[in-house]
C-alpha cells in the first residue's frame, strides 16, 4: 500500500514537471489587435500634397500713386476701416495752398464771367432799343451801327471770360486730383494687416517691373476660401462642384464642409517640390467662416466617390494581395483569406467579397510571426465605425 502511494506521488511529480517543461518549451501565443467588418460610407478621396491656406475673398496691397513723405498714418495694423477712410497721407501742404490759389482765381474768373454776362446783356438791350429809334429815323446810322458793335464785342467778351473761368475750374480739379494722389483711402471695407512705413519716412511707390513693400495691406474677412495643391496625377480626377471636408490645426478634428470652385488651368512647377495644381475651395456653410483668421493652415480631403451603408475593414488590415487576416474566435486561430475590395481611401476599405458583416480581422499586420493557421491571442479589439 504504502509502495503504491509512492509510485503516484512519483506519477504526480513528472505529470507536473513534464506539464511545466512543455508550457516553457511551447511557443508564445502572438497577441493581436482586431476588429469586426462593419457596415457604413466609404469615400474615394484626393488630398493636397502639402497644406494649404486659409485666404480672404478680397485682399490688397495699397501704396500711394505718387512717393513722398508720410505725414499722417491715420490707422493702425489690426484696425477695422470702412470703405472710403483715410489710411494715410503724404506731406502736401504745397498742394493744399495752390489749391487755395486756384479756388481764389476760379471765383474771380466767375465774377469776371458773370460782370460780363452783364454788360453783354446790356449791351444787346441798347442796340435793340436804337435798332428801333432807327426805323423811325431818330437817330442816324452810325449811332445804331456802333451800338451793334458794341453788344457784339461785348457777347464775345462774355464767351472769353466763360472759357476762362472755366480754364480755372479745369485747373483747380488738376491740383485736387494731384492732392488725391497724396491721400491712400481704403478700397473695401477690411482690417488693416501690415503697415509698412512710419511717420515722416519717405514712401516711394514700386517702379514697373520692380516689386517693394506696400504701404498698407488690406484684408476683407468678411469671406474666405481655401487654397490647396493636388498632386498632379490626382488633379485629372477632380471636378468643379465636388464635395470636400476641411480641417484646420487651428480647430483641432472639426471639420468644414466645402466644394471646389475653381481648379487652376496649369500645373506649379516649383523647385525641389513635386509638380500639382492649385485647387480653390469654398465653404458651403456661411457660418463657418465666422472666426476664421486668413492665413490658417488647412488640410482637404476632396471626395471623388463615395458609397453609403456598404462593408468595410480598416485600411491598415489590407495586406498586399487584397489579404487579409480573419480571427476565429471557436477555434483561437487565424484565417488568411482572399477579398475582393472596393473604394478605398486611407482609413477605410470597401469589401465587396470575402468577408461577411460582424467577422473579426487583425489589424495588427506587422506582428512578425503571422500566418494562415496559427494560434493567437487577442489583446485588443477596436471598432470601425466612425
Amino acid at each position: 500500500m504504502f509502495r503504491h502511494r509512492i509510485i503516484w506521488i512519483i506519477l504526480f511529480v513528472l505529470l507536473g514537471f513534464g506539464t511545466l517543461l512543455w508550457y516553457r518549451l511551447s511557443p508564445e501565443k502572438i497577441e493581436v489587435i482586431v476588429a469586426p467588418v462593419e457596415q457604413g460610407a466609404v469615400e474615394k478621396v484626393v488630398a493636397n500634397t502639402r497644406a494649404g491656406t486659409l485666404k480672404a475673398c478680397r485682399q490688397a496691397h495699397l501704396s500711394p500713386a505718387i512717393g513722398g513723405q508720410l505725414s499722417v498714418l491715420a490707422v493702425q495694423k489690426g484696425d477695422q476701416v470702412q470703405q472710403g477712410q483715410l489710411l494715410l497721407e503724404l506731406w502736401n501742404k504745397d498742394l493744399l495752398a495752390e489749391k487755395e490759389l486756384a479756388a481764389s482765381e476760379a471765383r474771380t474768373a466767375q465774377a469776371q464771367a458773370e460782370s460780363a454776362r452783364v454788360q453783354a446783356e446790356n449791351s444787346s438791350r441798347e442796340a435793340k432799343r436804337l435798332q428801333h429809334l432807327f426805323q423811325i429815323d431818330a437817330i442816324a446810322e452810325e449811332t445804331m451801327d456802333k451800338a451793334k458793335s458794341l453788344a457784339e464785342a461785348q457777347r464775345y467778351t462774355y464767351q472769353a471770360a466763360l472759357a476762362a473761368a472755366e480754364t480755372s475750374l479745369a485747373r483747380l480739379n488738376v491740383i485736387t486730383t494731384q492732392l488725391e494722389r497724396t491721400r491712400l483711402l481704403a478700397p473695401f471695407p477690411g482690417i488693416i494687416a501690415e503697415i509698412h512705413g512710419e511717420l515722416n519716412e519717405y514712401i516711394t511707390p514700386s517702379p514697373p517691373g520692380i516689386a517693394t513693400l506696400p504701404a498698407i495691406e488690406l484684408l476683407d474677412t468678411s469671406s474666405f476660401y481655401i487654397t490647396a495643391p493636388i498632386d498632379e496625377v490626382d488633379a485629372a480626377k477632380v471636378l468643379v462642384g465636388a464635395k470636400a471636408r476641411v480641417t484646420m490645426d487651428a480647430f483641432g478634428d472639426r471639420h468644414f464642409a466645402a466644394r471646389v470652385r475653381r481648379i487652376a488651368p496649369y500645373v506649379l512647377d516649383l523647385e525641389k517640390q513635386a509638380r500639382t495644381v492649385e485647387v480653390e475651395l469654398e465653404f458651403t456653410d456661411p457660418q463657418d467662416t465666422k472666426n476664421l483668421l486668413a492665413g490658417y493652415s488647412v488640410d482637404a480631403e476632396i471626395i471623388l466617390e463615395e458609397r453609403s451603408n456598404t462593408l468595410r475593414i480598416p485600411t491598415q488590415a489590407l495586406l498586399p494581395g487584397n489579404r487579409v487576416y480573419v480571427y476565429q474566435p471557436q477555434k483561437g486561430r487565424l484565417e488568411e483569406r482572399i477579398i475582393q475590395p472596393g473604394l478605398s481611401n486611407w482609413d477605410r476599405t470597401e469589401v465587396i467579397e470575402g468577408l461577411q458583416l460582424g467577422e473579426l480581422i487583425v489589424l495588427s499586420i506587422d506582428q512578425p510571426g503571422l500566418k494562415d493557421g496559427i494560434t493567437v491571442r487577442v489583446s485588443q479589439e477596436e471598432s470601425t465605425k466612425k
